[in-house]
């Protein structure tokens, strides 16, 4: 018989480390609501929980599955994604460099071009689809963060992570890797070398668009882990426990989820490719996309839910289109169960250097044949 800590990492979010309530045999993980904890008669703390700013039994509870899936030494959420970037960010000295792509999701880098603007630190965007241009953005003993997403939303680009942490750790550089759009099911970027992994867990992780929340993920217990421990109790960022107990509940589907969304995504994206209303269909698991090499190799399981599509006519025939599917809902976000079309240029305001003309689909898990159905209406309008 398989002991539960060696079960694949399936099973292990399945069965939420399999962690059965010693009093009652309660096979759904409880929630704890507590905001204070008594010491014990010895007046010593019990398990380490003092006060929920710091954590709590769900809140640990979330993390350590997320550890597990991310095959990481701890784990600390938030209340939201840019709370865990802002937190993160929060740790580079100033004088200090970040280097990042250019294309990239909106919020984070908002936050960046805010940290160069006041508060000295330098900014270096580099173009994910050129390693060359990577490197060129890193500086020996002057970058501290070496900032990836991949796949980069919403051109899809993939970063071979591996070939980039060499050149982070070189340069002196923390690397961490924005894992949100590829999961933990498909690419396990600390062992490609990250230090840390960040996901928006309001997206795949928890799957079902009810809750907010962000990740940080560590390769190790290290000083700099202390200090982002420290840097979420003062600045106030931790999830609540009634948000970690539905990301728990979430994360019990998530293989089944993003396998499912997977197939969904490539069935589409294969259907659409030569489309005579489709300029080009962005997609890492096309054969025929740039990096499809690289992205075989460090996705696998699937190369994700999330495309997009530059389409003829410009910005206003993006927003009819966006306007018209049925089944395809026209909002922000992405990872849930339900499918999405967003005009991303619209979302991300005028300082995005998004093509006016692509739509950026977040593919969930209805029937594929009437995702389809639904997108070759709204292209026919």
């Amino acid at each position: 018989m398989t002991p539960p800590n060696r079960a694949s990492a399936e099973t292990r979010a399945v069965q939420a480390l399999h962690e059965i309530e010693a009093a009652t045999g309660a096979i759904v993980p409880g929630i704890q609501p507590s905001s204070t904890f008594a010491r014990d008669a010895d007046y010593a703390l019990r398990d380490g929980f003092v006060y929920s700013r710091d954590t709590c039994p769900t809140v640990r509870h979330a993390e350590r599955i997320i550890a597990s899936l991310e095959d990481g030494a701890t784990a600390l959420l938030f209340g939201s994604g840019l709370a865990a970037c802002a937190t993160l960010f929060e740790t580079v000295p100033a004088g200090k460099r970040i280097a990042a792509p250019r294309i990239m999701y909106h919020g984070v880098q908002d936050w960046l071009v805010r940290l160069r603007d006041r508060h000295g630190i330098g900014l270096d965007f580099f173009d994910a689809a050129d390693p060359a241009s990577l490197a060129a953005a890193v500086h020996e003993g002057e970058t501290a963060l070496l900032w990836l997403e991949t796949p980069v939303n919403p051109s899809w680009d993939v970063i071979d992570i591996e070939a980039a942490a060499a050149i982070g750790h070189a340069a002196g550089a923390l690397v961490a890797v924005d894992g949100t759009c590829a999961s933990p099911v498909t690419t396990q970027a600390l062992n490609l070398g990250a230090d840390i992994v960040f996901h928006s867990a309001t997206k795949y992780l928890n799957g079902h668009s009810d809750l907010t929340a962000g990740v940080l993920v560590g390769k190790a217990q290290d000083e700099s882990w202390r200090e982002l421990t420290w840097l979420r109790s003062k600045l106030g960022g931790v999830l609540g426990a009634f948000e970690a107990w539905l990301l728990i509940r979430g994360m019990r589907t998530l293989f089944l989820r993003f396998e499912r969304a997977s197939a969904s995504a490539l069935a589409i994206a294969r259907h659409l490719e030569g489309h005579p209303a489709i300029e080009r269909v962005l997609y890492p698991g096309l054969e025929s996309h740039p990096q499809h090499d690289v992205a075989k190799r460090q996705m696998t399981r699937g190369f994700g839910g999330m495309l997009s599509i530059l389409v003829h006519g410009g910005p206003e025939a993006a927003k009819r289109i966006a306007s018209s599917t049925r089944l395809f809902l026209p909002a922000t976000s992405l990872g849930g169960v339900e499918s999405l079309i967003e005009h991303r240029k619209a979302v991300e305001g005028p300082n995005s250097i998004v093509p006016g003309n692509l739509l950026r689909l977040s593919v969930g898990i209805e029937d594929v044949a009437d995702l389809i159905a639904d997108l070759d209406a709204a292209l026919r309008q």
